[in-house]
């Protein structure tokens, strides 16, 4: 049996396109510097409003990876 210690970092995506990309732009740019991600926790959701309608969306994850 394999034991796991991970360690979590939070991030906050953004995207004008929708809540998904958000999350993708995140992890796209963590994972340039951060190896072995392996879940994520969406913990907070935000968009910027302007002229009535969402402008972009902002999506703050929890993300965890294992340690070496």
């Amino acid at each position: 049996m394999s034991h796991h210690t991970y360690k979590h970092i939070e991030l906050t995506g953004s995207s004008e396109k929708g809540i998904e990309e958000a999350v993708q732009n995140a992890l796209a740019k963590a994972s340039e510097s951060v190896h072995n991600m392996r879940w994520l926790e969406v913990t907070d959701t935000r968009g910027h409003i302007e002229d009535g309608r969402v402008a972009h969306w902002q999506v703050t994850i929890k993300v965890g990876f294992t340690l070496e």
